[in-house]
């Protein structure tokens, strides 16, 4: 198994931090390289070790996901045999998971980069823990009976002894991205930026869905302020703030 973890910075997307639309477009992006992909708190998790060769190996896959997914504002990028696996160590910074035995790494890493254990750190600490290899060394019959079994659970499918569920994302029938813009943007280079991220987007459900693209449309949307002067409103219309992709008619896949 080829798992990939892609963290994306907490700056990434400018949406408020109850919106999923920077995940989900990531998600969306991910698909070109395997259906299997996931999402899991605020990472994007994928499958794709049946896929690797399609992509030149696994060292040419890398170099493609890393380079594009940094334009998509992924922070960190990490490898494992699994996708719990991945996911700690992307949050730990460590990118590869197979230099050495997953446990060894694992052991090593904080408590709060498994999902499962946070709930439970201030009073794993008082007994003593501070990385995983110290929650794991417990036993297990006390770690059982004293919290809740989610937490032996994750513990077992992140070291590989316990298998992992998934709800796999949806590829989206149509796409239609959105991206809020970080502050006022005046000048054109901004705005460009904004737009090649989601033509990046654009391109990973293309290639998903094996199609083509006849036209597609970008708008850019103005927020406006109001200001008062003087006892008199003044409506200030700011340069373009929001970023609006949409595509709705791919062409068939040839032949």
């Amino acid at each position: 198994m080829l798992w990939s973890a892609l963290l994306p910075s907490p700056s990434a997307g400018t949406a408020p931090p109850t919106e999923a639309a920077p995940q989900r477009a990531l998600a969306t992006w991910a698909l070109q390289f395997t259906p299997r992909v996931a999402l899991a708190d605020e990472a994007v998790l994928m499958e794709v070790a049946a896929s690797a060769r399609l992509f030149g190996g696994r060292r040419a896959l890398r170099e493609r996901v890393w380079g594009e997914a940094r334009e998509l504002g992924v922070a960190q990028l990490a490898w494992a045999p699994n996708g719990l696996a991945a996911l700690a160590l992307a949050r730990a910074g460590i990118e590869n998971g197979f230099q050495r035995p997953l446990a060894a790494l694992l052991d090593t890493l904080p408590m709060d980069t498994l999902s499962a254990v946070r709930p439970h750190r201030l009073t794993l600490e008082h007994i003593g823990c501070r990385t995983l290899g110290d929650v794991r060394a417990l036993p297990r019959s006390g770690l059982g009976r004293r919290f809740d079994q989610l937490l032996l659970q994750a513990l077992d499918q992140a070291y590989g002894t316990a298998p992992e569920a998934h709800d796999w994302v949806a590829l989206p029938e149509h796409f239609e991205e959105r991206l809020e813009l970080m502050a006022r943007v005046e000048q054109a280079p901004a705005l460009l930026f904004g737009a090649r991220r989601l033509l990046r987007v654009l391109s990973g459900w293309l290639a998903a869905r094996r199609a083509g693209v006849t036209a597609f449309t970008l708008r850019w949307a103005h927020d406006a302020m109001r200001a008062r002067a003087g006892g008199r409103g003044r409506r200030d219309h700011h340069p373009h703030r929001r970023a609006h992709a949409r595509h709705r008619t791919p062409l068939p896949p040839a032949g």
